[in-house]
């Protein structure tokens, strides 16, 4: 099983966990970008919150 990683970016979730057409709502992330973010190391954290804030803008 993964190891949790501490990290200094924090979580994008804004508490509104709801999918739309696989976009979550709330915070423009994937399912699979959600689960894979306790795991993420920082790089691949701000990766993610670049794409999710892509999808959010459009």
């Amino acid at each position: 099983m993964p190891e949790l990683v501490a990290s200094a970016v924090p979580s994008p979730c804004r508490n509104i966990c709801r999918l739309k057409r696989g976009i979550c709502v709330g915070c423009g992330r994937t399912p699979d970008e959600i689960a894979a973010w306790p795991t993420a190391p920082d790089d691949s954290r701000r990766a993610i919150i670049q794409r999710a804030s892509e999808r959010i803008r459009r």
